[in-house]
């Protein structure tokens, strides 16, 4: 591609790289220049203008990033994702649905690599996203690019990006009880707020003594295809009440403990086939915390090992909570 100042009279077909005022019109930078475009800029007065022209073998920045968009998401709807028109050399991938957002991220750092006139954004490794959303965004930076270099990234990124839609569709909540415990609506209408923002219903819901039994009874009975425990008293160990309840129902813990902070006191396992989900208390409030990382993949079919937890860390630091009782960043003893 040519970019630079040309005199006026040699501008026709060329794209304005700049907006320019031509009499009482204002032509926007990005516009293909007319002989039409050319007499009113010459009639406005203007002898040159700085444009860009595309050479053999370039490929236009809106083509670019259609091509681009196809590599990425090959079968947008297959992967519950829609692709807007290009504009002005950009795509956009929008989640057609709520989900969490599955990146081949070495993929993308390759075709990040191949020209920097050609990049793209995306959100977060399993972001959870609602319909409509935007996943990702596709931008030629430049007017034009060489085709080989389109070619190349396409090739490198074949589908690196896809929403991974819920797989189950309900959930029950079972909730410990304990004199003088924290208000239960509170909680249950949290929690049923994030079920719902999966596309999932809280179909099961059960209120029951912080006691191992009654707790392992409930798990047990629990209707739903997950389900998830928010105790009365903070869970402080793997042998506490929920754990402990989990285990004696027939199921098993397979890690206790979380490094995301809100979210410390999570802990994961699964009863036959269900997961079953310990539930921080910080699960009460609407506020991103650890738990909503756990249920969106949980609730998408993505696997979530205490490997997988463990490595939630890195980026496991959330917003602080002004109204803390024991902010992380007071004053040490």
């Amino acid at each position: 591609m040519k970019f630079g100042p040309v005199p006026v009279s040699e501008a026709a077909g060329a794209i304005l790289a700049h907006s320019v005022k031509a009499g009482d019109q204002k032509l926007r930078k990005g516009l293909e220049l007319t002989n039409q475009h050319i007499s009113m800029l010459e009639q406005a007065g203007h002898s040159e203008v700085i444009v860009a022209r595309l050479e053999p073998g370039d490929c236009h920045e809106d083509e670019a990033a259609r091509m681009l968009a196809a590599a990425l998401a090959p079968e947008p709807a297959q992967v519950n994702l829609r692709v807007t028109e290009p504009f002005t050399g950009r795509v956009n991938l929008l989640a057609d649905g709520p989900g969490v957002v599955v990146l081949n991220t070495a993929a993308l750092q390759r075709f990040n690599l191949v020209n920097p006139m050609i990049t793209v954004a995306t959100v977060p490794q399993y972001q959870q996203m609602g319909a409509g959303g935007m996943v990702a965004t596709i931008k030629v930076i430049s007017y034009a690019v060489p085709g080989s270099d389109v070619m190349h990234a396409a090739r490198l990124a074949q589908d690196s990006i896809r929403l991974a839609a819920p797989v189950h569709r309900t959930a029950g909540l079972i909730v410990t009880d304990i004199p003088g415990g924290p208000p239960n609506e509170k909680g249950i209408a949290a929690i049923r707020g994030r079920v719902e923002a999966l596309g999932m219903d809280l179909s099961d819901i059960k209120i029951v003594p912080h006691r191992v039994d009654e707790l392992a009874a409930a798990v047990s009975d629990l209707q739903g295809d997950v389900a998830m425990i928010l105790t009365g008293s903070a869970t402080s160990d793997e042998n506490d009440v929920a754990p402990s309840a989990v285990r004696v129902a027939g199921g098993f813990v397979d890690r206790f403990g979380m490094p995301v902070d809100p979210g410390n006191l999570l802990f994961i396992g699964a009863l036959e086939n269900k997961p079953v989900i310990g539930l921080p208390g910080c699960a009460r409030s609407p506020a991103l915390n650890g738990a909503d990382w756990v249920l969106s993949r949980v609730a998408c079919g993505i696997a979530t090992t205490g490997e997988d937890i463990a490595g939630m860390g890195v980026g496991g630091l959330l917003k602080e909570i002004p109204t803390r009782p024991q902010p992380r960043a007071g004053k040490g003893k």
